[in-house]
């Protein structure tokens, strides 16, 4: 393989190998669980102790890895910090893979969800921008469909 960061993945050992998961503190856990699950057909499962069901859900993508943490407001956190609901402050989206956009859509307009979209050409890239029950804006991204 010919990758321009070859030199650099061979000297450089301690380095950031992928994103691993987000965290969004939601206001209510069922409804955003169900936003994620009906929606991105995505996985709900109960997180590691000590933390409960009833506090915090770990959403998991088809590859079985947690990439999203929903916690309830008053879940323990080992570095918290103030959060208030509404806009997420300097995060702008979130973008997350993507297949089958004509049912994702389907899905969005059947439950009154308003979203925009956009097309790349350039790169083959058809996209969803959609706001999650909390205020997350979400960028779907479908390649070559």
């Amino acid at each position: 393989m010919n990758s321009p960061f070859m030199a650099f993945e061979t000297r450089v050992r301690a380095r950031v190998v992928a994103l691993d998961h987000f965290n969004v503190i939601v206001s209510d856990l069922d409804r955003s669980e169900a936003f994620y699950r009906d929606v991105l057909s995505l996985e709900s499962c109960a997180p590691p102790a000590p933390l409960t069901r009833e506090m915090a859900r770990w959403i998991y993508n088809s590859d079985e890895r947690p990439i999203l943490h929903l916690n309830a407001q008053d879940a323990p956190r080992a570095m918290d910090r103030d959060m208030t609901p509404g806009p997420t402050g300097a995060l702008h989206h979130i973008a997350l893979r993507c297949e089958g956009f004509d049912e994702i859509r389907d899905r969005l307009e059947d439950r009154g969800l308003r979203y925009e979209s956009n097309v790349i050409l350039s790169i083959g890239l058809r996209q969803i921008f959609v706001h999650d029950p909390d205020g997350v804006l979400l960028e779907l991204n479908f390649f070559d469909e």
